[in-house]
This record gives C-alpha cells, structure tokens and sequence, in this order.
C-alpha cells in the first residue's frame, strides 16, 4: 500500500473517531489541551494497535471479526449515543464528555473495530512489515488529529446550540451504529 492509500485509508477510518469526539464534546464547559491530548493519543493507540492487531493475527481473527465486528460497533455506539439522548432530553447540566478513562476506552474501542477488519484484511493480502508501516503511521496521525478537531469542533457547536447539540450528537452516534447493522 502507497503513501497516498494509506493517508485515504486513515480518513476513511478515522471518521468515526471524528464523529464520536465531535459528539461527546458538546457538554464540555472548559477546553483543556491536557485532556484533548489524553483523548487524542489515546484514540490514536487504540485505534493503531487494533489495526496492528488484526494485521498481526489477521488469519485467526478473520472469520470472528467478520461475523461481530458490526454488532459490537453498533452496541457501543448505541450506548454511547443513547445516554447521550437521554441525557440530553432529560436536561441535565451533568458533563458528559470523554474524560475518565473508561469513556475513553469505550468511545477508542467503538470507533476502532473498522481498523481490526481493515488489518485481517492486509494480512490476509500478506501485506509485508515495510508496506503495513506507512498505514500504521498515516492512521495514528490522523486519528489524532481528527480526535483534536473533533473536540474542539463539539465544544464550539455545544456552546453555540446548547442541549439541541447534545440530543442531534446522540441521534448522530445511533445513526452511525444502526448503519454498521445494515
């Protein structure tokens, strides 16, 4: 896979990422970089070490992560974007952004499961190391990115829309899972 593949790739694969960091941020009351660093590098590793992780041990993984890869998107998704919903109908002032770790993880995991299928699927094209690289690299950085300007594109939308962000950001995330189902 060329340089230029692996950039399209990584945005293809990042957009989810885009979505969910855009969504959970419209709660946000105070921007700090510390945190927008923790989400960013942290989606940016998940979401690498399970494309690694699929092109590592793609001829095992192939046969399960075809089957559930699209009901474990959708389930996380839903959760995420349901609470969301609710929280968001219900009016509470509560922030709900990807702060702890657990959400981080959560929100890294639901929106990486493209990234393990996309890595079965070079492996099992027995991509080579030197080829696999520039992916790995395009990926994380543009994860990263996308996660930065999710956040700060959530936090500008929430304080501009309010709450109408918050329940339009939920429905958006169960979108995005009910389409892995179709």
């Amino acid at each position: 896979m060329g340089i230029l593949e692996s950039i399209l790739v990584a945005f293809s694969l990042c957009a989810d990422c885009f979505a969910v960091t855009l969504c959970s941020s419209v709660t946000l009351k105070d921007l700090r970089w510390t945190n927008v660093l923790k989400v960013a590098v942290s989606f940016a590793i998940i979401q690498t070490g399970l494309l690694l992780a699929g092109w590592a041990f793609g001829s095992l993984f192939a046969s399960y992560v075809i089957k559930v890869s699209h009901i474990i998107g959708f389930l996380l998704l839903l959760y995420v974007g349901g609470s969301m919903l609710f929280e968001g109908i219900r009016g509470s002032d509560e922030v709900r952004d990807l702060g702890s770790w657990g959400k981080i993880f959560l929100g890294g995991v639901a929106t990486s499961i493209d990234a393990l299928a996309v890595g079965v699927a070079e492996s099992m094209e027995n991509t080579a190391w030197s080829g696999f690289l520039p992916l790995l690299i395009a990926v994380f950085v543009v994860t990263a990115l996308s996660a930065v300007l999710g956040i700060c594109g959530g936090k500008f939308i929430g304080n501009r829309v309010g709450r109408i962000a918050e329940i339009i950001g939920g429905c958006i995330l169960i979108g995005i899972g009910v389409s892995l189902l179709l």
